[in-house]
């Protein structure tokens, strides 16, 4: 996907379904594909790599290498670039499903277990694929055509297509698979219906097929419509169109963590005042949200506003937000201290909260004044996906899988710079005397929330373990240090 928006679009990657209802799956021995998986994992996800310049697409493997047909049908996936053998056509299918076509040979794939071929002439049952997003299910999603942003509209009480930038909690919107198809679901709970209406309960009228046109997504209702955006305010409903043009199109986008700072002095971290970073606030709007970025080589983090504008170190140590790129000086050291965090600049000073409220960073160590609240603002509803998988309640016990191709949604409670999960029925989740995550608490158990590297987060229990999914996929707090195995997506 070409970038649109303030963002980086997600990398399309998905799994495919067979009408076995089993995932094509590439393995590592001999480079080999079958149909044999029945849930969605690392060898079961592909990513998407189109020509830009027609409809020709590439399906990576989770090895990087590309699938492929000869002239005569027999399957392949072991070239590391792609070559004319590589190039597929996506077919749509009037029930959202892809037939996909080679290019050259003008053959369609299919088939069952190890017995996959690309020769069939016309497209049957077995030739059709589910289409299974593997990207994390919660994003800002882009209007391609309007360049504005979907968000929940507390005045129209819809999802309205309006917003410049993804700012805040209502920009949230969360994909939820269903038996094939997709819903969407805004901050508050409510699945997006076809007639524009936000509704508690799941319904046909609320889930559509997933349609892929020049590298954006469409989103098809029951009734082989399309959401658009409609009206001055952009509101999202089902058009007139059984075709998708331009103005059903969509990108999703990583949806970074926004935060808000709490200094020393209680009050919040503003920019209200202009391009001054000061603490002078009582109460949390978009001139107190402030969105993440952490550097993926570093790790050191910035901090962008909503107009655009990173926080930078200037002359005399003082904190201003008048960045408009990424450089040296907008880099911070994020350092975790439980329930508080401290900010290190890159003079190597501490950032310290001011009497009269603006941060300056002067100090060679981490007092009271040095130390903030770090609150996450576009999260009150959480999806984690870990190393194998998305975390899930185990099917007959009180624990959480952490190596499952689906996800549940819980909600995230902010406590004094920690985090309170719970789970269906108004039920927490706790740690055992054992280590395991439970989620049948009646009480709350705080969790301490450590944003360590791009687009992870690392979560610690009260016993100081951070959680992890042990060797039999079961969510356990026991990590000591931070690994790839303690490490969410959320």
């Amino acid at each position: 996907m070409s970038k649109n928006g303030i963002n980086t679009p997600l990398k399309l990657q998905f799994g495919l379904i067979n009408y076995e209802n089993r995932y094509l799956t590439a393995e590592a021995f001999g480079f080999t594909v079958n149909a044999s998986a029945t849930s969605l994992k690392k060898k079961q996800t592909w990513t998407l790599e189109q020509d830009q310049e027609n409809q020709v697409v590439f399906l990576r493997s989770h090895l990087g290498r590309y699938l492929a047909t000869d002239k005569d049908g027999k399957i392949s996936c072991d070239r590391e670039v792609p070559d004319p053998d590589c190039r597929f056509l996506i077919v749509p299918q009037s029930d959202g499903r892809w037939a996909l076509q080679s290019e050259p040979h003008l053959r369609y794939f299919g088939g069952s277990a190890e017995y996959l071929s690309c020769f069939a002439q016309i497209v049957g049952e077995i030739e059709q694929w589910t289409v299974h997003l593997a990207l994390h299910p919660q994003a800002s999603m882009l209007s391609v055509p309007r360049k504005r942003y979907v968000h929940l509209s507390i005045a129209e009480d819809k999802l309205c297509t309006g917003r410049d930038i993804p700012w805040g909690v209502d920009s949230l919107i969360t994909l939820v698979y269903l038996e094939g198809k997709y819903c969407l679901k805004t901050c508050d709970n409510r699945f997006l219906r076809n007639d524009s209406k936000l509704v508690i309960d799941n319904e046909p009228n609320t889930c559509f097929t997933l349609e892929l046109k020049s590298g954006k997504l469409a989103f098809k209702d029951s009734e082989g419509k399309y959401i658009t955006p409609m009206g001055p305010t952009g509101t999202m409903k089902s058009g007139r169109c059984s075709t998708p043009w331009k103005d059903e199109l969509f990108d999703l986008e990583e949806s970074h963590p926004q935060v808000v700072f709490q200094g020393a002095n209680k009050k919040y971290v503003s920019i209200r005042q202009g391009v001054s970073v000061s603490a002078n606030q009582n109460d949390e709007t978009d001139m107190e949200t402030f969105q993440m970025e952490i550097d993926k080589d570093t790790k050191k983090c910035m901090f962008r506003t909503n107009g655009g504008n990173y926080w930078t170190l200037v002359s005399h140590c003082g904190i201003l937000a008048s960045a408009t790129e990424a450089q040296e000086n907008t880099m911070f050291d994020i350092e975790w201290l439980g329930r508080r965090i401290a900010l290190r600049a890159s003079n190597g000073k501490y950032v310290s909260t001011k009497k009269n409220g603006h941060l300056a960073a002067v100090s060679d160590s981490v007092g009271e004044d040095e130390m903030f609240v770090l609150k996450l603002i576009n999260r009150p509803i959480l999806v984690l996906r870990g190393e194998n998988g998305f975390v899930c309640h185990h099917k007959t016990s009180n624990t959480l899988d952490a190596n499952r191709s689906v996800y549940d949604i819980f909600s995230l409670l902010f406590n004094d710079g920690a985090y309170q999960i719970k789970s269906g029925k108004g039920k927490f989740w706790y740690v055992s005397s054992s280590g395991l995550v439970c989620t049948d608490g009646d009480k709350p158990e705080d969790f301490i929330f450590e944003f360590l590297v791009y687009g992870r987060v690392g979560i610690k229990a009260q016993n100081g373990k951070y959680l992890r999914g042990d060797q039999g996929g079961t969510l356990i707090a026991n990590g000591i240090n931070v690994d790839n195995f303690s490490l969410w997506e959320h």
